[in-house]
């Protein structure tokens, strides 16, 4: 057989291979419901191009290694004691300046037998197949009158915990009759109003459990959180909670990955991370506006949570850079389709979406949606990834779903 018969030979067999996916290598291989929708990217040359020369995200100090797993928030308390953290076990804990406390906690079943399967695992993933059962702590915030801490649960809904921590009492967990399935982030007003982040109604976060069809056949888990990032499919919602009415309101929906909300200093708007177009998008509070939404700014990468500074400037956790991979993908969900359904798995998928390797990246905007700063650590060597960005006497303290620190950078 000649070279170029053997190369046909050769070439017809990985076609037929990634046709079939014989394996179900594919990260959509068992989901026959799977679209992948159109995302609305901004021109390539709007979005920026500055960069951090100096990586200086890795000049960060790494502290609480391996005491805390997959922080995503960070907050401090009215006195300013903290920080708190939800971790991947459900749990909520508080540092109290020499050793972490168990603080609150969102699932009743810590207390109905159910608390050794929530026990603490090696890494934040591990907690995956279990995490609706014992909750997942995402956004956390104080009010700052009362000291209840108030908490987005990615599977039990928006809730709150006195200033004396214990289990925590469920507000929200559906609006207009469609269930919360993916609560991410909030932010509260002076009067108390809660606005909130549903990133999905048709995805959750967690592992799906295995199921068996066909006397006793398995199907392989798969993680709905990379369902709805492959997807970019348009369910999510911003939603307000009304805490003397306890009425929710849907104030926009058709998001695309709502995630991060923060309240402008004056409390006039309120800005929001829209994760597949990477953008913050503001909302208008009060004013002649209100009630409409905009483009606030075009983000460098993919955003998760956004917080506001004491000067009202917007500090921006961004997951990863954008690639023109990813941007064409976003372009052209056909193209993104095709290249799913390749037995490529889901971690080399990810990879390709954010770059070839984690990489951090923060960003602040002035209250006008202009960039005026960006840190990164482009290599990932010190902090390769942030959820989230707090910005406390002259620090940054940043939280990642992924990571098993919290990391602490100086501002010049």
């Amino acid at each position: 057989m000649t070279p170029a018969r053997v190369f046909a030979a050769l070439f017809l067999l990985l076609a037929l291979y990634c046709g079939i996916d014989p394996f179900n290598h594919s990260p959509i291989a068992d989901s026959p419901d799977f679209e992948a929708h159109l995302v609305e990217m901004p021109p390539w040359s709007e979005v920026p191009a500055a960069i951090d020369e100096q990586n200086l995200l890795q000049r960060s100090e790494i502290l609480f290694l391996n005491q805390v797993q997959g922080p995503e928030s960070v907050a401090f308390d009215p006195p300013g004691r903290g920080p708190y953290t939800g971790v991947a076990d459900g749990r909520i804990l508080f540092w109290n300046g020499e050793a972490w406390s168990d603080f609150a906690y969102t699932s009743p079943n810590r207390l109905n037998g159910m608390s050794e399967i929530c026990d603490p695992k090696p890494s934040p993933l591990s907690y995956l197949k279990n995490e609706h059962i014992c909750g997942r702590p995402l956004g956390l915030r104080f009010h700052k009158r009362t000291g209840d801490l108030y908490i987005a649960d990615a599977y039990l809904g928006l809730m709150k915990v006195g200033p004396e921590g214990g289990l925590a009492t469920s507000l929200v967990t559906e609006a207009e009759g469609v269930p919360l399935r993916f609560t991410n982030d909030l932010d509260i007003d002076d009067d108390g109003n809660i606005y909130f982040t549903d990133s999905s109604i048709k995805y959750q976060r967690r592992l799906d459990k295995s199921h068996e069809i066909n006397e006793g056949e398995m199907v392989k888990p798969r993680v709905n959180f990379m369902q709805l990032v492959f997807s970019s499919e348009d369910s999510g919602r911003l939603l307000k909670y009304d805490p003397l009415t306890k009425e929710t309101t849907v104030l926009l929906r058709g998001l695309q990955f709502p995630n991060g909300v923060s309240l402008s200093k004056d409390g006039s708007f309120l800005v929001f991370c829209e994760g597949s177009p990477g953008r913050l998008v503001k909302y208008w509070l009060k004013g002649n506006k209100a009630g409409t939404s905009e483009v606030f700014a075009i983000l460098p990468g993919y955003p998760d949570n956004v917080r506001t500074n004491e000067n009202g400037e917007f500090w921006v956790a961004v997951h990863c850079r954008r690639t023109l991979y990813s941007h064409l993908c976003g372009l052209y969900p056909k193209i993104r389709m095709f290249l799913l359904k390749l037995p490529i798995p889901t971690k080399y998928q990810y990879l390709l979406h954010v770059g070839g390797r984690l990489h951090a990246v923060v960003v602040k905007y002035s209250s006008e949606g202009k960039l005026l700063k960006i840190l990164e650590d482009r290599e990932g060597k010190v902090v390769r990834a942030v959820s989230e960005v707090e910005e406390r006497d002259g620090k940054l303290w940043m939280g990642s779903v992924l990571m098993n620190f919290v990391a602490v950078y100086q501002l010049e």
